[in-house]
């Protein structure tokens, strides 16, 4: 299967779901921004219960923007927030000193792009992963793909996915297993059996794509 997903801010199981089961993968690259997606969000498992991580950005919908031309507004301390967000969430996970050092320059390099900030995300957790697909850049918009799976609709935040299969959460005694977070939930909690635990996921997958992707 080739799959077609866009780069997010540490994408969700969902996304790294698809791209453990597809031979090859490309990256929608060459869209407009889209507000309220996962585009510059993640979700991680806090001691309250889902917490969600936003990358500021300079965006107005006034004037239509390219993906790859929207900035990241720097002046908020958001690296510095994120970082301390991951390590009072999971500092006590089976596998957070195993991989933070490798996330860690995601957090000390300054990024002027949310879509640069995304790919180099991806390309960490890829290697983390020690999965052997490469992705490929989008070079064209294609309102519908051909000889691909379309699965951009995943970036948004109303896409439902189930069922994952449970696994042990840092604070799964106190809300629960709650699904589909951040790829870094199931690293800092499964590590190397997180590809094993991808691969065993029969997902059913809505599609909420009565909104236009462009």
């Amino acid at each position: 299967m080739t799959s077609l997903i866009y780069p997010t801010y540490f994408p969700n199981m969902a996304h790294f779901w698809a791209v453990i089961n597809s031979d090859a993968i490309h990256l929608e690259v060459s869209d407009n921004y889209q507000k309220q997606s996962y585009r510059n969000r993640t979700e991680i498992y806090g001691a309250n219960g889902k917490l969600a991580l936003t990358v500021p950005v300079s965006y107005t919908q006034k004037n239509r923007q390219l993906y790859k031309d929207v900035k990241i507004a720097n002046e908020e301390q958001w690296q510095l927030l994120h970082l301390k967000s991951l390590q009072s969430a999971y500092s006590m996970s089976p596998f957070f000193e195993f991989y933070i050092d490798d996330l860690m320059p995601l957090f000390e390099e300054r990024f002027d792009y949310i879509l640069d900030l995304n790919l180099r995300c991806l390309d960490v957790l890829i290697d983390s992963l020690q999965i052997q697909t490469k992705p490929i850049n989008t070079t064209a918009f294609e309102k519908e793909p051909i000889d691909k799976t379309d699965f951009r609709y995943l970036v948004k935040r109303n896409s439902e996915v189930k069922p994952f299969e449970s696994y042990t959460q840092v604070f799964t005694e106190k809300h629960g297993f709650i699904p589909n977070l951040s790829i870094l939930d199931l690293l800092f909690n499964e590590g190397p059996n997180a590809e094993l635990y991808l691969t065993r996921q029969t997902l059913q997958i809505e599609n909420p794509n009565k909104v236009k992707l462009k």
